[in-house]
């Protein structure tokens, strides 16, 4: 496993994240949502921890709390509190009572308490928020969470899927009053979605924020040949609004370049995310054996020039998503 900084932070990571939103309640009622329960998730959080991919993202929203409580047995079980970097989230919606959703002070407060409850330990390493809030003020949340950091229940801060002027001002707002300011950034990046090098990316590199990108491999949709039907890009409508027709091209060119490597194409979408020097760590989910390996195996993959541009030249811009 190679390692790295989160950011310029002091944080020292694996350069692989494993997202574990796929595990949880297998009654989830959310496409692809808890559809693994403990039996089924237990053995990726084994193989995680064998690879060195101990940098473990989960959120309160996931299975409506089941994945954070995956994660924390999944720790006790098969590591160590100390050995694993334990990243979480605040914001969407877990009841409906006035902290049950959303970034104000009350909220804050009451869902990262739910969520040390549910993950089984006193602090997580990073935590999140997982959207921008427009109904609260920006000196609430940001006081709030440094008040978090401050309690010891969070030893770092992290943003996720907003404007890059959203999280501009939130770290202005932060720096202004003396705060602690945000170390990551978790947005959606891959080959066919590459919008966040027009804006967010360069302020990230500017301030020495670390970007641990999801869906690094598109929901799936450059691992397989184009055309190629599976369960989850047949019942997914944030991915069908996401990636268009126009990206025929580029899943070509990943499909090239890995047969004549002679290794899967997630390894070469993969490295290819990797190569960026703004992003820290990937999120990879893994619901087969191959998964992780896999990505483990992209930490080693150089792409040469004429492959980088190959697999760059027919991108599509569209219009941002997520949030």
């Amino acid at each position: 496993m190679q390692y790295t900084q989160l950011g310029k932070s002091g944080l020292r990571i694996p350069r692989l994240a494993l997202g574990t939103m796929t595990y949880g309640d297998p009654s989830s009622t959310v496409p692809s949502w808890g559809a693994f329960g403990w039996e089924s998730a237990a053995p990726f959080y084994r193989q995680a921890v064998e690879l060195g991919i101990t940098f473990w993202d989960t959120a309160n929203v996931y299975s409506a709390g089941a994945s954070e409580e995956l994660t924390g047995r999944a720790m006790r079980e098969f590591s160590t509190r100390e050995e694993i970097v334990l990243a979480s989230k605040v914001h969407f919606q877990m009841h409906d009572g006035p902290g049950g959703q959303g970034q104000s002070r009350k909220a804050i407060m009451e869902q990262i308490d739910a969520s040390l409850t549910r993950l089984g330990t006193d602090y997580v390493d990073l935590y999140q928020i997982h959207r921008f809030d427009p109904t609260t003020p920006m000196e609430e949340t940001m006081e709030a969470l440094h008040d978090v950091v401050k309690a010891g229940k969070a030893r770092y801060l992290g943003a996720s899927a907003m404007w890059a002027w959203q999280f501009s001002e939130l770290q202005h707002t932060a720096s202004m009053n003396g705060w602690t300011r945000f170390v990551s950034m978790q947005d959606q990046y891959s080959l066919v979605y590459r919008e966040e090098e027009r804006e967010m990316f360069g302020l990230l590199a500017h301030q020495g924020v670390g970007a641990i990108p999801y869906s690094p491999l598109a929901k799936g949709r450059v691992t397989h040949p184009w055309g190629t039907t599976t369960s989850r890009n047949s019942n997914d409508p944030v991915a069908d609004a996401t990636f268009v027709d126009a990206d025929e091209p580029i899943v070509n060119a990943v499909e090239t370049i890995a047969a004549s490597r002679g290794v899967p194409m997630a390894q070469v979408a993969l490295a290819w995310v990797l190569r960026n020097p703004v992003v820290s760590a990937p999120i990879v989910g893994a619901t087969k054996p191959h998964h992780l390996a896999d990505a483990v195996a992209a930490l080693g993959l150089e792409l040469t020039e004429d492959e980088v541009t190959a697999l760059e030249e027919h991108y599509t811009p569209r219009t941002p998503a997520g949030f």
